[in-house]
């Protein structure tokens, strides 16, 4: 796999016949499909009739009827199934429950991605689906990371692909009038954006990802069948650190260091992992901390997956389990030719390549963002989220995927 993820040899499996004659053939695949059929007909599937109610479902069933959950949508359904599962009070073995995808939404990324990670030849579509499909039978999980997400005034959130803001964010929101277009909604939100482009203030902050940090955490990358529930990983301690940042403050990401304190976020008990790396957002950054220099910005993308569109190779050195946000920045400046001609690239993985100017990537374990643009949109998982200071951070192989 391109993912470098090892895989388990499965030791069981069904034994089939090399059959030539046709009607043999068929009259196989039948005996096959009847018994799918007769062991579908006893099984309930859930099916999402409003927002939210994935996740209120998750957060209450009983997972131990069954071996996986596999969503049929688009990315923004697997959001509310992954923020259910990590609201419940046993969270810990919930989200070990293998987590599989069939794409059929208009953004399909997570899909994608798992069809990247298989080292296949991009497809899209239906093709896509087959892919996910086939990768879905041959049962094979693997760990995924977590990233929890902080804002100002709302409750934890925790996301599987991605955090943006300006440009990246304004399409995929302001492109929803577009969806009964599917997947092309985004080309036309891109080139709608691109005449009119946008520059948004903020500061940036980041704790760099180490080559230490990755070699120390180096995952076991375990592939299991979907059947296995394997024990909680357990990663090595951080130390607790605090900064400071007011939520309504320009100057909030001014380093300085300050007496660690207890702070009711910290304190407070919460479902989900401890965010040691994320101090409260009214506090200041610790030393090891980068903050970047310019406050102009076209956009501000984090990637965990590879993909941020069916079309879209965003973050092409990214795997499930990697332990690392894949931060870019796009520095104000840049014409929309060339932001154009950097999406075009970015079809292919090619955008790194390109040397452009305004564009920096760098692998980080956590972020802070604090836009001071009035207006704007940020968005986790193609979800909008409230508008203002947002940190985030990274939880090494804390979920499964199936990833065959």
């Amino acid at each position: 796999m391109s993912s470098k993820v090892s895989r388990q040899r499965v030791e069981q499996g069904f034994r089939l016949a090399s059959l030539q004659d046709p009607q043999a053939n068929l009259e196989e695949a039948e005996k096959w499909a009847r018994a799918v059929r007769e062991r579908s007909a006893r099984q309930q599937f859930p099916r999402n009739e409003r927002q939210n109610h994935a996740r209120e479902m998750v957060k209450e069933a009983d997972l131990s009827q069954w071996d996986a959950l596999v969503i049929m949508s688009g990315d923004g359904l697997l959001y509310e199934v992954i923020n259910g599962l990590l609201e419940r009070p046993d969270w810990e073995e919930a989200i070990r429950t293998p987590l599989g995808i069939l794409p059929g939404g208009s953004g399909n990324a997570l899909a994608a991605s798992i069809h990247h990670y298989s080292g296949a030849s991009p497809v899209t579509s239906e093709e896509l689906l087959v892919s996910c499909g086939f990768l879905l039978c041959k049962g094979l999980v693997s760990h995924m990371d977590m990233v929890s997400v902080h804002l100002c005034s709302s409750p934890r959130l925790f996301s599987f692909l991605s955090l943006a803001w300006g440009f990246v964010a304004d399409v995929d929101i302001e492109s929803e009038k577009y969806r009964h277009f599917g997947a092309v909604r985004f080309t036309i939100g891109t080139l709608v954006r691109l005449a009119s482009l946008r520059v948004y203030k903020g500061r940036l902050a980041y704790l760099p990802a180490t080559r230490d940090h990755n070699s120390e955490e180096a995952l076991r990358s375990n592939t299991m069948l979907c059947k296995d529930r394997v024990p909680p990983v357990t990663l090595p301690a951080v130390r607790d650190s605090s900064f400071h940042n007011s939520c309504h403050s320009n100057n909030s990401l001014k380093v300085r260091r300050v007496e660690s304190t207890p702070s009711r976020s910290v304190t407070k008990a919460l479902p989900g992992p401890h965010d040691s790396l994320l101090p409260p957002l009214d506090q200041p950054l610790p030393d090891d901390w980068v903050v970047v220099p310019e406050e102009d910005f076209v956009l501000m993308l984090a990637m965990y997956q590879s993909h941020l569109a069916e079309d879209l190779l965003a973050a092409p050195e990214a795997t499930p389990d990697d332990g690392v946000i894949h931060l870019f920045y796009v520095r104000a400046g840049i014409s929309p030719t060339a932001l154009l001609r950097l999406f075009l690239a970015m079809e292919k993985g090619a955008h790194l390549t390109t040397n452009c100017q305004h564009l920096v990537y760098t692998k980080v374990r956590a972020l802070r963002l604090e836009p001071y643009s009035p207006k704007g949109i940020i968005t986790v998982d193609g979800e909008v989220v409230e508008y203002g200071p947002v940190q985030a951070a990274v939880h090494r192989g804390l979920s499964r995927l199936i990833t065959g």
